[in-house]
């Protein structure tokens, strides 16, 4: 643990399975985690990344970090992988359920099958996962879920046509919101970080070209710049540890204030 921490944001020996986490948003979060002390368990479906990922974090955090292959779209993997990796640690405490992509498309277009894909990773595969984890962690009696919403589930993003995603991060709130009643009484939180306009791999040299789209976003964001994934990794450690033991049901929105606009 990082010396000088407060205990309430202790993770030490909590160990946290993190999907999508072989680089951006996820990683950083999961940097944040192992930092404060907390085991790593990186699950991706890009393999050769992420275990240069796990690899690179432990050596640089001092935590075990280990990397699995998990496709959360396909139920049956994630039960299988989800009971291997529980039952080796001796019980999951932390889930962050990160796994998630965009497509943008108009609606009009009639593409069932780009729909589908968004949905079924941002929103089939964050249930599959918060069920499978989620069960485990109610028969211990304690767990912290997160999972990662969008400011794009609270508003309509412009000028870019993403119907799909912003569905779909929408569901990701309320199933957030319904897991966290279903399960308030029985020790396990859940709650969802929704970042705004993101620099990470995937945007990196969006941003860097410029022009009129990256002009509308940045206007339109008060803060005038898009987030850092590493500018996600305290709400991720505050969710997780005892310093957040009264919240759930949050969507806590990290957007560079675009929602509050």
């Amino acid at each position: 643990m990082t010396t000088g921490t407060s205990s309430l944001f202790d993770l030490t020996g909590r160990t946290a399975l993190v999907t999508g986490g072989a680089k951006g948003l996820g990683l950083a979060m999961a940097k944040g985690l192992a930092q404060h002390g907390a085991p790593i368990v990186l699950a991706d479906i890009d393999d050769a990344t992420g275990e240069q990922a796990a690899k690179d974090l432990a050596a640089e955090t001092g935590v075990e970090v280990s990397y699995r292959h998990l496709d959360v779209t396909d139920q049956g993997m994630v039960e299988r992988v989800v009971a291997a990796i529980d039952e080796e640690v001796g019980g999951l405490e932390i889930l962050l359920n990160n796994a998630g992509r965009t497509i943008h498309h108009p609606l009009e277009d009639g593409d069932g099958e780009r729909w589908r894909a968004v949905m079924s990773l941002n929103l089939d595969g964050v249930y599959h996962v918060l069920s499978a984890v989620g069960r485990r962690m109610l028969e211990r009696g304690r767990g912290s879920i997160i999972n990662t919403g969008s400011m794009s589930g609270i508003i309509a993003n412009v000028p870019q046509t993403q119907a799909s995603y912003n569905a779909s991060k929408a569901a990701v709130h309320n199933l957030t919101r319904s897991a966290a009643l279903e399960w308030a009484s029985r020790g396990v939180r859940v709650n969802a970080i929704a970042p705004g306009y993101m620099r990470t791999e995937l945007t990196r040299g969006f941003y860097e070209a410029g022009g009129e789209q990256i002009d509308i976003w940045n206007m339109m964001t008060p803060m005038s710049r898009p987030g850092e994934p590493e500018e996600l990794a305290g709400a991720a450690v505050y969710l997780a540890s005892d310093a957040s033991s009264f919240v759930t049901g949050s969507i806590l929105s990290i957007d560079g204030g675009y929602t509050a606009a």
